[in-house]
């Protein structure tokens, strides 16, 4: 799987966005006040964001348990908002899930911790480039 330039840009884009938040906010505050924030920055960029947008489980054809994505940005990447100390496992393991759920391939983990910390994950597996 090949990462496109539009895909990149978007991604660019929300970590940009992610920053200013943090500069203007600081940290200390749920992660719905970054999340609410965070979708103003990315709209007033020009894309286009929803948010708490529901991924839905299934199993064997039926459905068997329901998420919310915090936001998705241009129906291309998911963002997942956490404002702790520092991120775990669990957090990266979150939204590798909400990707494997939705087929979506790119996604962002943002936490507006003591200081922003962002991790991209993809669905599918893409090896680093040799050096």
């Amino acid at each position: 799987m090949e990462l496109t330039s539009e895909v990149n840009r978007i991604t660019e884009t929300i970590i940009g966005c992610a920053y200013r938040v943090h500069q203007t906010l600081g940290h200390g505050f749920l992660e719905k006040v970054y999340e609410n924030a965070l979708r103003i920055e990315l709209e007033e960029a020009g894309l286009n964001v929803q948010q708490q947008v529901p991924i839905q489980v299934w199993y064997r054809g039926r459905p068997v348990g329901e998420y919310f994505a915090d936001l998705l940005v241009e129906g291309q990447v998911i963002v997942e908002i956490k404002a702790v100390r520092e991120l775990t496992k669990e957090h990266e393991v979150q939204l590798v899930h909400y990707l494997t759920a939705t087929g979506i391939e790119d996604g962002l983990l943002i936490n507006f911790g003591p200081s922003v910390d962002v991790k991209r994950k993809f669905r599918t597996f893409i090896p680093r480039k040799a050096k």
